[in-house]
């Protein structure tokens, strides 16, 4: 950050000194808690030589607030990942089931927005497609906060809701699915080889938010990687330019994504551990009807509190599947 022309980069210079205050309140919650237990110790040394009711208050209140810490200083081990400390993108993509799982998606797309509200981190929709009745037929989301991926990448796979359908006039139950896709928003300078005849690129009438100037010229851009028959789209700025570039911008990040995974499947193959998460292998089941609960297949996490959790009340599931891995 010393360097001379540190800020002549804006983009990089602020992942930087992202990073840095990152670490440094690292540093400071470690300090923090070890002074604590010190002074605790010091504490218990006293206690031992005579009896205080007063003192024996406090100590118990102190361990209490050390356990808090610690807790919280567990969670930060844990995302320790590479690019746990990235920004990334959420796609939602409903399955099979028509208008029950278009609302379905954009149910998780609330829930996942008032996580965001929540916990401070801000989330921008690159592109949203809207069904033909109701919900959504596709949105991607770029979430921007401290270890947005970290926390965000569990959440990948297929999520489940069990309800009596608002939509169905003899009030039956029903089941929807809907997959998520979790892609770290990789840096710009990221090397990723992309050859132009490898790409189709289609131009269209935006059909989401932005006014006037969006909504009535060919900005909304669609970019399909042919090899990898990778599709990205953009549509929520003016500038059909502007588009191009956070499309090409989301297709990097998830063509590098998908070499990572390449790599990451040639381990697992070597170890003879799967780590693939497939369409059909759900994660995540949220049951309204006859009962309220949600549970999470891999972790075996559940709460009853099914109408908290839709309310963006998910980090205790994030949690536990960052102490799982």
């Amino acid at each position: 950050m010393n360097e001379e022309g540190f800020w002549d980069d804006t983009t990089k210079a602020t992942d930087i000194t992202t990073k840095v205050n990152n670490l440094k309140k690292e540093i400071l919650k470690t300090s923090d808690v070890s002074a604590k237990i010190k002074s605790l110790d010091d504490l218990l040394t006293l206690l031992e030589t005579e009896e205080d009711k007063d003192l024996e208050e406090e100590i118990i209140k102190s361990l209490e607030e050390i356990e808090t810490e610690l807790n919280d200083l567990e969670i930060s081990v844990l995302l320790s990942g590479k690019y746990d400390d990235l920004n990334c993108y959420l796609e939602i993509h409903p399955g099979a089931g028509g208008t029950e799982s278009c609302d379905w998606a954009d149910m998780l797309l609330r829930m996942y927005t008032r996580f965001c509200e929540k916990n401070n981190y801000n989330y921008e929709i690159i592109e949203s497609q809207k069904g033909e009745e109701a919900g959504l037929k596709s949105v991607t989301v770029l979430i921007k906060g401290e270890y947005a991926y970290g926390y965000f990448k569990g959440e990948s796979g297929v999520h489940r809701l069990v309800r009596i359908s608002p939509f169905d006039s003899g009030a039956r139950r029903h089941t929807s699915f809907a997959s998520v896709t979790i892609t770290p928003e990789f840096s710009k300078d990221v090397e990723v080889e992309i050859n132009e005849k490898d790409l189709k690129i289609d131009v269209y009438r935006s059909s989401g938010k932005g006014g006037q100037g969006v909504n009535t010229t060919d900005s909304a851009v669609r970019i399909t990687h042919l090899p990898t028959k990778t599709v990205v789209t953009c549509q929520n700025e003016r500038s059909q330019i502007k588009n191009k570039e956070i499309a090409m911008n989301i297709l990097k990040s998830k063509l590098y994504q998908i070499e990572l995974n390449k790599q990451e499947a040639k381990l697992s193959e070597i170890k003879g551990v799967s780590t693939n998460i497939d369409f059909g292998s759900q994660i995540r089941s949220y049951v309204l009807e006859p009962y309220t609960m949600v549970k999470d297949s891999r972790t075996g996490f559940e709460t009853s509190q099914a109408d908290k959790v839709l309310d963006g009340d998910i980090l205790d599931f994030m949690v536990a599947m960052l102490k799982r891995k």
